[in-house]
């Protein structure tokens, strides 16, 4: 996998829908599963698969993400030759581009001359995934394709708003990518994943860059899949979008099947994030935990019940928590109700208080809040 490198794009129109959840933060930094950040799970997938150059292309609310990513040392991406670049929003000649993804590939266009590598793998910051590049990189070579996309055939859950569909033929050739309202149970829906060459990735960007829906997909793949050969490669494992706070709730839920855990974070290999140092979790007398994944640090003295609770979060004697996702540093007052509640980090609840989503939405609540 020397001849490849990686792309993470952190898009901003994917942050969009996740409302108070990407105030302060860009979707890549979100937390998910416990004591991860989304753009942990293509960034493990990069590295597990042996691409050792990655630029992450960003565009806004990036710090947390940067404090994250750091020199890239979990992922065993802190090298002196290639490695993780984190690549700043961007500008041409002081001039700040229209945020269109293909506008980042051209300020950026320095990266891609500068680097060894010809082939590119170019995915989304905010898809839930744990994938081999090497077996797609190989499938895409024996293929002699142009581009490669990624697809699954039944993402989980209802439908989908606002999904690419493809219609393949039976060599698994790319004839049509129709964008549909709702998801088809029987549906091929394109995750935004691609691979292809570097010289036809910056020309892809330099034909489509004018479009006002500058991104690779819509400006580049789409209006030139005539001329191009694209195939597609079915990734068979869990995988999951995250571009709503319904979605967020929902894939976050899902987590707490062992099945889809143990295949999410361990196969084909470890998803890695920042190690951060804390004890186990700690259970008070008379405190109890059921159907929940419980991060270290936490401090448990009430009921936990198919909940997520995140690092060093701490329930007081009494609290209860049910169906809820609890982020870093929250603390829950004595006697306190949860109940489909998503709470942001460093929120803290006071005694006796209900808080409580309603059957359709969680409840969500803004990080730094007291309630």
């Amino acid at each position: 996998m020397k001849n490849v490198m990686g792309v993470i794009n952190v898009s901003k129109k994917s942050g969009d829908q996740l409302e108070l959840l990407a105030k302060h933060r860009c979707i890549a930094s979100m937390p998910f599963g416990g004591k991860y950040r989304l753009i942990d799970f293509v960034l493990s997938s990069m590295a597990n698969s042996g691409i050792q150059n990655v630029a992450v292309f960003t565009r806004e609310k990036y710090g947390s993400l940067m404090n994250h990513l750091g020199s890239g040392k979990s992922w065993d991406l802190s090298r002196k030759q290639d490695g993780l670049i984190i690549l700043p929003p961007h500008s041409m000649d002081g001039y700040v581009l229209p945020d269109f993804e293909l506008n980042s590939y051209l300020a950026h266009k320095d990266f891609f001359d500068r680097s060894s590598q010809n082939t590119v793998v170019v995915a989304s910051s905010n898809i839930v995934c744990n994938v081999s590049f090497r077996d797609a990189v190989c499938y895409h070579e024996e293929k002699g394709a142009d581009v490669t996309v990624f697809y699954s055939e039944s993402l989980p859950g209802m439908a989908w708003p606002l999904r690419h569909i493809l219609e393949l033929n039976d060599e698994g050739m790319v004839l049509n990518i129709v964008e549909g309202t709702t998801q088809p149970l029987a549906a091929r829906v394109l995750l935004e994943i691609y691979i292809l060459s570097k010289s036809l990735l910056v020309e892809l960007a330099e034909r489509g860059s004018q479009n006002r829906d500058a991104g690779l997909l819509n400006a580049g793949i789409i209006p030139n899949l005539q001329n191009l050969k694209v195939y597609a490669y079915l990734l068979g494992r869990y995988s999951a979008v995250i571009d709503s706070v319904d979605l967020y709730y929902r894939h976050s839920m899902e987590l707490l099947c062992r099945q889809t855990w143990e295949e999410l974070f361990f196969i084909p290999g470890l998803v890695q994030t920042k190690f951060t140092d804390e004890p186990p979790a700690r259970y008070l007398e008379g405190s109890a935990a059921c159907g929940s994944l419980l991060a270290n640090g936490c401090k448990i003295a009430g009921t936990v019940i198919n909940s997520l609770l995140f690092e060093g979060v701490k329930v007081g004697r009494g609290a209860q928590i049910k169906n809820s996702i609890i982020m870093q540093k929250c603390e829950i007052g004595e006697r306190a109700v949860l109940d489909r509640v998503i709470l942001d980090k460093d929120v803290y609840v006071s005694a006796d208080k209900v808080i409580m989503g309603d059957g359709s939405k969680p409840f969500v609540v803004e990080k730094r809040r007291i309630l």
